[in-house]
């Protein structure tokens, strides 16, 4: 049996074109995406303020500010505690912003599997 294809039919190529230039214009935003929210700098605190992390986008820490009020040398553990939640949603913030802008970067591709 013979498949017939329909005459005057460049559908597949243009589609393949058409699919591999959206991908190419989303790469590029993927880029300039990423590099605006390695610059953006993100804060959290902890201990009711008593604690202060400042992140950027990559995510590197750029300063951590501590309330000398709760600074207690026989409970160091509950500083490093309040260091420890403060960073990690610092960290949490920048994760999330960067997950939300890459899916709606992505979501305009519509590739089932690709991201």
């Amino acid at each position: 049996m013979k498949v017939r294809l329909p005459k005057n039919n460049n559908s597949g190529m243009g589609n393949i074109q058409e699919l591999a230039k959206k991908a190419q214009e989303a790469q590029e935003k993927i880029d300039i995406v990423t590099q605006e929210l390695e610059n953006k700098e993100y804060s959290a605190t902890s201990g009711g303020n008593a604690v202060k992390v400042i992140i950027n986008g990559k995510p590197q820490v750029k300063s951590i500010q501590i309330d000398p009020s709760v600074v207690d040398a026989n409970d160091l553990d509950m500083l490093s505690d309040m260091i420890i939640a403060a960073t990690n949603e610092a960290i949490k913030k920048s994760c999330e912003e960067k997950n939300e802008s890459m899916q709606n970067i992505s979501g305009q591709l519509n590739i089932p599997g690709l991201f």
